[in-house]
This record gives structure tokens, sequence and C-alpha cells, in this order.
């Protein structure tokens, strides 16, 4: 191990010295913490419970609490705290719900003191009061907090916070009989231990569940709170109402928050998932962190300073089956690596670009932002403070305007709101979507649609996939033969062309009817005789598109034959008879035409050349059913070359309509990154229902999960207004059903509308007529409700 340089600190009579050092554990650990004097840690984890003392230049492990053969549940640790008065009394909590107190001052191998079993559901948080000895708090899951008097062998009180959960509990520093809890619904509520019927304060602190709390050490009044919205929030709790005065934004979930003794602006964290370092946040600059610790290589459990009085040393528990001191003057401090340059778009298309003045006044064509424009009302600029310490580097906002017409987003937003991505079958999706790009003049978005259905549709069902392919015009045309009809028309000499103008002037002319799907070789032959060129093809009143070129397909799908080696070098392109017989009447044709003798036709059938049709070829060359999978990796490239151009919405849409059939070709972090983007543009147009349905759609597990979060409903009942279980209609304390309609007085198991005056309500339909007719609530309680 790396050594590192050795700190002192003197406290008192009390001296900490040691350096960045670590030791394995057996198991992970969910929580630590350490002794009054500072000089052992406790570790805590589902299948660790030990004791390690810190020693100056390694951790030595001191005691084993799991003892017995087969210990229980009450040794799977959640949480543990070790008593700030009382060295010899340690307080964990458990999975299986029990609160047990451990007396290291027992003579048996078993330290085991008290048991409290009063919790349904596990213990998430234990805390000892911190100047009362025999005090201590418990949070669980099932909502509930209990105070217990460990002079007793069950609670003193308890306090329901009427929520699903209890994440933390911490009582305060300076008031003796104040405590915070934190919950899953976002809530923080303050409670009076000698009041354990209602709260004294709540207020809503994130917008998500709230994960941890903790009073600040010398400011009587500060509460530090972390959630999974990745926030950190300092509420100042003197005023009447809960204020928030600082909030650090983090890149996770925060799982701890800790204090930095000795220093009040400083606190540390750690996250519950993705985020493996601890940082130590300068509140007053929330956007970088003041020193990271990036030792540990999985989750992050517990942290705790290692002394009250102590700044310089931190220890911290994590799955990665490590317990770490950290030196904080072995820290990195990220603001040395900070890039002072910034860049962003704004919807509008400007551009917003900030770098240091001494760049910036350099360029003498560039003009700094000078503010205060009403198009920008989000742009401020913070006045210097000189009591802060942090050095000091100013920069200056540029800011690149744009032309509004010519860089118009309307196009993205009717193209959001209008595309269908799912409902329909793939064919009609392209076709619509296609049809939507046409008329917001993206040919180029249009036509990548088109060829999309084309290259992806069962090839029984293109003829149906949409009203402008004439495909049914074509009959049975194989693919892989419409390639060089332009190309053998353009070679046709001045001669032949003449000749053709005369075969169409003639009265019994031969046209194409719509249901005809092929050429007669002789009556091409007959009709270009004398001509050196290669004939024209013509298809009557029939007229191709370039869509029909390319999207014709040989429905003749017969058998494979086994292979037998040719007897030609060059394979016949149709059986060569001697005396070929044409259908009637062509033969009658041919008698009445002019310039066409009685043996010419039996001539040109048999020579190669002009018998070389390629719309009467019987068999393809190969087979023109291409498999999906065949144009996968274009597709890819025309995906990424979307993607590039910033057009994240044809990436996606595409992405989505094709599903299985081009997910596997793109790589889970690219379509990752697809998806975040388009979302980001969605939200920031406020289209927050097409933003939905993209993550609805949407098969990443990183994008599914996005409207997920705080989606919790938690119902009071309407008698005595606690709250109710997931278990059904009657409440568990009156017994009585909690959402019947006022007008019939059923159970209401729909749609149900209530009044936010009164709380009465009842099926939608019968609420409504009742308010048709009177104002008053059905429910007789005189209020006046009115229905909007």
């Amino acid at each position: 191990m790396e050594k590192m340089s050795r700190v002192t600190t003197a406290l008192g009579s009390n001296t900490i010295s040691g350096q960045t050092m670590f030791c394995h554990l057996d198991a992970p650990a969910n929580a630590i913490s350490v002794c009054r004097d500072a000089t052992q840690v406790v570790v805590a984890g589902r299948n660790i419970f030990k004791i390690y003392t810190l020693e100056e230049e390694q951790f030595a492990e001191k005691l084993n609490l799991r003892v017995g053969r087969k210990p229980s549940l009450n040794f799977s640790c959640a949480d543990v705290m070790w008593h700030q008065m009382e060295e010899n009394l340690l307080a964990t909590a458990a999975t299986n719900g029990a609160v047990v107190t451990w007396n290291l001052g027992k003579p048996s191998r078993n330290k085991q003191d008290q048991l409290f079993t009063e919790h349904k559901r596990t213990v998430n948080k234990v805390c000892f009061h911190p100047t009362e000895v025999y005090m201590l708090l418990s949070g669980s899951q099932d909502g509930f907090m209990k105070c217990f008097d460990l002079r007793k062998k069950e609670s003193v009180s308890t306090f329901s916070g009427q929520s699903e959960s209890v994440r933390d509990v911490q009582f305060s520093m300076k008031d003796y009989f104040t405590f915070a809890a934190s919950f899953e619904n976002g809530n923080v509520q303050l409670w009076d231990i000698r009041r354990p019927d209602r709260y004294e304060r709540m207020f809503t602190a994130h917008t998500g569940p709230v994960f941890c709390c903790d009073w600040h050490p010398d400011d009587r009044g500060w509460l530090a709170t972390g959630g999974r919205d990745k926030m950190v929030k300092v509420w100042d709790m003197t005023t009447n109402r809960a204020k928030e005065i600082y909030c650090v934004q983090t890149i996770a979930s925060v799982a701890r928050v800790k204090w930095r003794p000795e220093r009040k602006f400083h606190l540390a964290t750690c996250s519950m998932m993705v985020d493996h370092n601890i940082y130590v946040w300068d509140i007053r600059r929330p956007f970088i962190p003041f020193a990271t610790f990036e030792e540990h290589k999985d989750v992050t459990t517990g942290i705790v300073w290692r002394h009250q009085h102590d700044p310089q040393f931190l220890l911290s528990g994590s799955k990665d089956s490590t317990l770490y001191q950290h030196m904080f003057r072995d820290a990195t401090r990220p603001v040395d690596k900070a890039n002072p340059e910034g860049l962003c778009f704004g919807l509008l298309g400007d551009l917003a670009f900030a770098a240091k003045e001494s760049l910036i006044t350099s360029d003498a064509n560039r003009k700094p932002y000078p503010g205060g424009d009403r198009r920008y009302p989000m742009f401020f600029f913070k006045k210097p403070d000189p009591t802060e310490q942090f050095a000091h580097v100013s920069s200056a906002l540029s800011v690149f305007e744009t032309d509004l017409d010519s860089h118009r987003m309307d196009w993205f937003v009717k193209t959001a709101q209008l595309y269908l991505l799912s409902g329909k079958p793939f064919a009609e999706l392209c076709d619509h979507n296609a049809k939507v790009a046409q008329e917001l003049k993206r040919p180029q978005v249009s036509t990548t649609w088109t060829m999309l259905r084309i290259m992806f549709s069962d090839p029984a069902n293109l003829a149906a996939s949409g009203p402008n392919h004439n495909l049914s015009k074509l009959g049975t045309l194989p693919l892989m033969n419409s390639f060089s009809l332009k190309d053998l028309g353009s070679g046709m000499g001045a001669e032949s062309r003449l000749e053709r103008s005369k075969g169409e002037s003639r009265q019994d002319n031969i046209h194409l009817e719509p249901g005809n799907s092929y050429i007669s070789n002789n009556e091409e032959n007959e009709e270009t005789e004398g001509s050196e060129g290669h004939p024209e093809y013509m298809f009557g009143d029939a007229e191709l598109d370039d869509d029909d070129l390319y999207s014709m397909e040989h429905d003749n799908q017969t058998e494979e034959q086994e292979y037998t080696l040719p007897q030609e070098a060059f394979q016949l392109r149709h059986e060569i008879m001697d005396n070929p017989s044409a259908p009637e009447h062509l033969q009658q044709d041919k008698a009445d035409s002019p310039h066409v003798s009685g043996n010419e036709a039996e001539v040109t059938c048999l020579t190669p050349i002009e018998s070389f049709s390629l719309i009467s070829i019987s068999q393809p060359l190969f087979s023109p059913h291409l498999p999906a999978s065949f144009f996968c990796p274009i597709v890819r490239e025309m995906l990424s070359y979307y993607a590039e151009q910033g057009d994240v919405q044809m990436a996606v849409s595409v992405l989505i309509v094709l599903g299985d059939r081009i997910r596997k070709e793109i790589d889970d972090l690219t379509q990752e990154h697809w998806y975040m983007s388009y979302i980001d543009l969605l939200q920031r147009f406020e289209l927050w229902n097409v933003s939905n349905e993209v993550i609805k759609l949407s098969t990443c597990s990183a994008i599914t999960c996005l409207n997920q979060t705080s989606t919790t409903l938690h119902i009071n009942c309407s008698n005595c207004k606690r709250p109710m279980s997931n278990k059904g209609w009657i409440c568990d304390r009156c017994h009585q059903c909690a959402s019947v309609c006022a007008v019939c007085h059923h159970v209401v198991k729909g749609l149900f509308v209530w009044c936010q005056g009164c709380s009465h309500g009842g099926h939608l339909e019968h609420m409504m007529n009742w308010l048709k007719s009177s104002a008053h609530c059905p429910a007789g309680c005189g209020h006046l409700c009115e229905y909007t």
C-alpha cells in the first residue's frame, strides 16, 4: 500500500494520528460507527458485525460480535450506532424488524443486552440521544418511529409518520426534545418526544424519497437532507416555515450526509448506486465538490468523521468489503481540474458560450453578453463575495443569436406530435410517418421511411401497404429484373424509335391491360424489327414510378430443384422451340402487319440478343426475397448519420418502429444516449405526453425506469384520516369503507372524483349529474361543491 503523509491532531488530552489506510472485511458493510474517543470503529452488515481498533498504520480486529453456530437474523444489521456518552453501549437495526442493544462490558462472549421486536418490518435507522444515556430512537419501513428507554423492556412512545417508510431519524444536537425524521414520500417531519400524537412541523424537502438527514453540530437550526433526486438541501429551521438556504446538485442519489467538524459550510455525501466516490462539498459552491475520495470500488454504504472535533479523518465502509480511513490531505481536489469554459444551445438555436475573460477580451470580434435582454431572463451574474475562500476565476458570457425565421423548431414539435410509433402494422406506420415528413417539407426523411417499408415489409403484403404504389398493375415482375429498363431503353437507335412510332399509330395496336403482368417476346421482337439496339419496353397505361421499380416482387415461389451440371456454358434464358407458336391474336397482328413477313417471327425467337427480354424471364437469376438482416448494416449507418446530424428524433423513431429488427445491431449505450437526448429535447419543449410514450416504448432498462419514480399514491381514510393500507378499501383502524360514493353509497372501484374542500366524492358520472342540479355536497355536510 502506498505510504501517505502522517497527520497528528491534538484534541485536549487525546492525540489522533494516522494516515490513509484500509483493511479487507469478511463481507460487505451496511453501516459503520465510531466510539467517543475515536480509537475504535464498529462495522455492521448482513454477514458481518465486528469491532476494529484504529492503530497508527493499520486496522486491527478486536472483537467479533457474531457468536454462536447459527447466528440469528438479529445479527443481520441495516444500521449501527455507538453511544457517544457510554463507551460500552451499541445499538443495531436488524433487517427482521428487531432493535438490539449490545453491552461490551459483559464478560460473556455474547454481548447482546436488550431486544425489542415491536417493528413489523425492517428497521432502517437507530439513533441515541446525544446527552441522555438511556434514550434510543428507531425508524422503520413500517412507517413508525419508536422511542425506547433502555431501562424498560418495551418502547415508551410510538410516533406515526403517516407514510410508507421512515428512512432516517436524528436527534437535534442543540434542542433536547426535538428529532427529525425523513420519509420515502419526500417529506421531513420534526417531532417533540413529549408529544407522540402529532408532529410539530412537516415540509416537502425533495421530489422523491429522502434517504438521510443530519443536524449541523454548531448551528442550531440547520438541517441537511439528501434524496433520490440527487440533491442535498440545507434548511433553516429557526423560522416559522422551513426555508431552503443552500442546495447542492450531485450526480447520483444521496444515501448518506454528514457535516464536517469544525467547518461550518462543509459536508460529506455518498451515493447508494452508480457512484462509488465520497464527496466533501462546500455548500456555498454547490456545483463542484471541494474534495473527493475515490478509493472504493463499489458503493459506499457508511461514512463517519473519526472525531467530532477533528476535520482531517473520515472513515467509510463499502459493499466492496473494505474499511477505509481517508486523510483529508490525500483527497482529490476537482476544482484544480475544472474547465472554466461552458457551452450550451438554447431552444431557439442560440448559442451561449462562457470562457475566461482573458480569452474573450483578446478577441476583438467577440462582445461579452451585457445582460438584461428580455429574450434571456434566465441569465444572471453572481456578485463576488470576499468572504468565500475560493480562487476567483471570472468568466465572460457571450451569446450568439440566430435568425428566428431560419432556425425555427416548429417541424420538431409537429413531427413529435404527429408521428405514430406503435399501434398499427409496420407498413402503415412507415407510410404515415413518411406522409408527415412530406407535409413538413422534409423529403429526405420521407424517402427514408418509404425505403424502410420496402426493406422490412412482408413481400406478400407489399401490394396492400400503401395507396401510392401501383404494385397491383405489375403482377409478378421479378425484383432483380427492374434494374436496367431505362438503360436498355436509352440505347435504342433512331430507326427503332421510328418503327415504334409506326406501330403505335396503328388502330389495332396492342396495349397492356392493368391486369397484364408481362410482354411477350414475340410481340416485342415484331414491333422492333430492323432495329440494331435492344428493344424498348413500355408498360402501356400502367406507367411505373421509381418506387414501383424498386418494389417489384416475383410471386412464383416454386420448390427448388436439385442442382445439376448445365450442358451449356451460358444458361439459356428460356426453352428454345423449333416452331414456337404465338397466341392467336398476336398471329393475327403479324398477318395484318405490312412490314413483317411470315417467317420473321420464327427467326427472331432463335436470335439470342433480340430474344433477351428482362420482362419475360420466367425465373429470376437469384431469389428476390432478401432477408431483413441484409439491410441491417445499411439501416445502422443511416441511424448513426441522423444522430450525428443532430436529428435524434429520427434515430429514436426508427429504432422504436423497427423494434427487434434493428435493436440488436446497435449497442445499448448508443441507444440509451439517443433516447436520453430525444427525451431531453421533448421535455424542453414541454411535450410531456410524447416523452412518456417514448419512455414506455423503450426497451433500455435505464430509460424505462424514468417514469417509474415517485409513482406511489398514499391514501388516507376519509373517516379517521389515517393512512390506508394496500390490502383493500376497508380501513384497518375504523373499519369503514373509505371510497363510498356520496350519491349511491356504493364502493367506487373506477374513476373517483372528490371535492378538495370537504373531501366527499363518488362516481364521476354520479357527481357530475348531482352538481348539475344542486351546488350543495351530496353527503349533506353543507359545503358548496363545484365541478370544473
